[in-house]
């Protein structure tokens, strides 16, 4: 008979120790299947199509959320930068989209001509139809892939992680931590939200990218049915991300994170490459920030450099923290939640609140809300949202009433470790 100790663990498959991914993902997959037989694309017509793009775009902020609990939450890297990754994301596939559309509609209005045009003259059309706003009509170096949707699509995850990969190798070899490091990802994202307002960025500035929204080549596709299809998009990625993100935080790798965020100097005196750590799981989630907002803006329709704001981190920041730290649920209950009633306080559909000698319009209230919404959870329910689950579970788990604690029989029993 072998002995249990001296035997080899058999590998398990991911889901089979984590019941909540499997819960996570069936209410995802519920959730997609209503709105898709309720909403106006499927010809039901109960959720319109305005709104089935608010919950494509909340999808994606539930993605990003994800990722900021990865890096924050389980490695405690409070970045105040990955929306800067986020609206990277959403640049490189805008350029894509804003090219090949005006690309179309020069070649159209050029096919009345008595000539063929050349390629130099379609190239010179669509510069001048894309940068006359900002009194250009030359394609910046910036625009080189802009015709090539692949590369575009490779852009929307290797500038995001090449960025993360740089800036995370200078901070953490120099060993920045804490609120410096903070401050650092925040000068990070206002330096490049700065950048971006010039008129010669090649970004068009102020005015960004916008007609997002309008897919080349399908503009006999109704909208309804391009917002189901982003939302789909949307879905599925947040399932994937989802699964990824359980997949490393589960195991040794996890368990390093989560000790880099507890106590750093002791997993560096341990020996392991603390640095190393950091740097992957920064990178990691600035590319799936990127591919969150490559799925956002088209939803959205227009990105500018007001997106990219140092106020967007911290509001991602927020909401994880109101979701709950620490916990990858509760960063998409975060998301969704904050994400859901600011649009139902900022977009008009809450009734004015009438005092008597003032009246609370929400609409310049949200933010103050908000607020004090962060600061109730941080005093009085750290574990934010996620944690009345955590609640729900601990009352359904059975009440063992001194059975074995330990996997050998006669380990330590209930009543003795209370004594």
């Amino acid at each position: 008979m072998q002995n249990p100790s001296t035997t080899a663990r058999k590998p398990r498959f991911l889901l089979a120790d984590k019941p909540s991914v499997l819960i996570f993902l069936a209410c995802l997959g519920l959730f997609t299947l209503g709105v898709t037989v309720l909403a106006e694309g499927s010809g039901i017509g109960v959720i319109s199509t305005s709104f089935v793009k608010t919950l494509g775009k909340t999808l994606c902020l539930c993605l990003v959320a994800l990722a900021m609990d990865l890096v924050w939450g389980y490695c405690g890297i409070l970045s105040l930068g990955h929306m800067a990754f986020f609206g990277i994301g959403g640049y490189a596939i805008g350029m894509w989209l804003m090219y090949a559309r005006t690309e179309l509609i020069v070649v159209q209005s050029l096919s009345t001509a008595p000539l063929p045009a050349t390629a130099q003259e379609i190239s010179d059309g669509i510069a001048t139809q894309i940068f006359g706003v900002v009194g250009s009509s030359d394609f910046p170096p910036i625009w080189g892939f802009a015709h090539s949707l692949p590369l575009q699509l490779a852009a929307v995850v290797v500038v995001p992680g090449l960025l993360a990969l740089v800036f995370g190798w200078l901070a953490f070899r120099s060993r920045v931590t804490g609120v410096y490091l903070s401050i650092l990802t925040q000068a990070m994202t206002l330096a490049l939200s700065l950048y971006l307002f010039q008129n010669d960025s090649g970004l068009r500035g102020n005015n960004g990218l916008s007609g997002l929204q309008n897919l080349p080549g399908l503009g006999d596709v109704p909208q309804s049915a391009v917002s189901l299809w982003f939302f789909w998009a949307s879905a599925a990625a947040l399932g994937l991300g989802y699964l990824l993100c359980v997949w490393v935080v589960s195991g040794k790798f996890g368990s390093v994170i989560r000790a880099i965020r507890d106590d750093e100097s002791r997993v560096r005196f341990l020996g392991y490459p603390v640095e190393v750590y950091k740097l992957f799981i920064f990178t990691l989630t600035a590319v799936i920030a990127g591919i969150a907002g490559a799925l956002y803006y088209p939803q959205a329709g227009i990105i500018n450099p007001a997106e990219m704001a140092p106020i967007a981190s911290i509001y991602l920041a927020v909401w994880v923290a109101i979701g709950g730290r620490g916990r990858l649920y509760g960063a998409v209950i975060g998301a969704g939640f904050v994400s859901l009633l600011s649009t139902f306080f900022t977009g008009g559909q809450a009734p004015d609140l009438n005092l008597g000698f003032y009246t609370v319009q929400w609409v310049d209230w949200w933010t103050v809300l908000l607020g004090l919404s962060f600061v109730v959870v941080t005093l009085f329910a750290p574990k934010g949202l996620g944690g009345l689950f955590d609640l729900m579970a601990n009352r359904l788990s059975p009440n063992r009433h001194g059975a074995d604690l330990g996997p050998d029989a006669g380990a330590l029993r209930e009543k003795e470790a209370d004594t």
